[in-house]
């Protein structure tokens, strides 16, 4: 066997993750939707990332880990602002402007990763990869559909201040994994526990009605609390730990195209011309960044 696989096995098993957490993500936009109808917005964010923190809590103690808190400074900063922060942002901007065009302004987090990770970890962008990044991006914007949405002004703002925060989020694991080793799934369970923290506060100082508790509910929050929540934060994670914070993010951007199908096969709503331009834009930059993963991890083998 040549000695080039176990490097392609490294570089294949990150984007077997991001396979992973874009169809989960993808499919939350659907489930979210109908929890919705039983939980207020705030409270369903908060018993998300309660059930996602205790289902973490709990693997580590059922596979032998640790439960020390390490970084208590970094994971306090990424608690507050990659779940705390970007939970609240995002449930606020589905209110204001409903899950349509507004959610999927989220999905400009690539933009300001790319612009933080060059400017805080110095990664660069070079060749190729900027014509990948360009076409992705592209692809995203015929998808968001700018010049057509009918939302408030506060939903279009409170979208983008998401993806801001789950931006900063990422360069902030990205600078506390490079400055001390940490152990990914402690590190994914502390965070949740943090950010669930303030979500938990303000659920409870609202004056929201009441949760319609039923076993289809129970079910919805399930798969939102341990897949979407718990699941998908640590594959996030894992994955940035393995690729570049502006790679990895551009990456992530085949959750919208998920959520758009499966909205549209759930719903029976037609496809728009700009919708399907975008979709196969940002699945040809996502192939280009895939096929330049494999040629330089192919070189660096040689």
């Amino acid at each position: 066997m040549s000695s080039a696989s176990p490097v392609s096995w490294q570089r294949a098993l990150p984007q077997l993750a991001l396979v992973v957490l874009s169809l989960i993500w993808g499919y939350t936009w659907v489930m979210a939707k109908e929890g919705l109808d039983f939980a207020p917005p705030v409270a369903f964010a908060a018993q998300r990332c309660v059930g996602g923190a205790l289902a973490l809590l709990l693997v580590l103690k059922l596979t032998g880990r640790s439960l020390r808190w390490v970084a208590p400074g970094a994971t306090l900063a990424i608690g507050f602002v990659q779940v705390a922060g970007f939970t609240a942002l995002q449930t606020w901007a589905l209110v204001e402007g409903g899950p349509g065009k507004t959610a999927v302004l989220i999905y400009t987090m690539p933009i300001w990763t790319l612009l933080l990770a060059w400017w805080l970890l110095g990664e660069r962008v070079r060749g190729a990869q900027w014509v990948a990044a360009a076409i992705t991006l592209t692809g995203l914007v015929l998808i968001i559909e700018p010049w057509d949405m009918h939302s408030s002004a506060l939903s279009k703002f409170l979208g983008i201040m998401a993806a801001v925060c789950w931006a900063v989020g990422t360069i902030l694991i990205k600078r506390l994994r490079a400055r001390q080793p940490v152990d990914l799934l402690a590190l994914t369970a502390w965070q949740m526990v943090v950010g669930s923290v303030p979500l938990v506060l303000l659920a409870w100082l609202l004056p929201e009605p009441a949760t319609r508790w039923t076993p289809h509910f129970a079910g919805i929050l399930a798969f939102m609390a341990i897949a979407s929540t718990a699941l998908c934060w640590w594959l996030w994670i894992y994955i940035l730990d393995r690729v570049p914070a502006w790679e990895a993010s551009l990456s992530v951007l085949g959750t919208p195209v998920v959520a758009i199908l499966s909205s549209r096969l759930f719903t029976g709503e037609e496809f728009k011309v700009p919708e399907v331009a975008g979709i196969l834009l940002i699945g040809a930059g996502l192939l280009l960044l895939a096929l330049i993963g494999w040629l330089v991890s192919r070189r660096n083998a040689a």
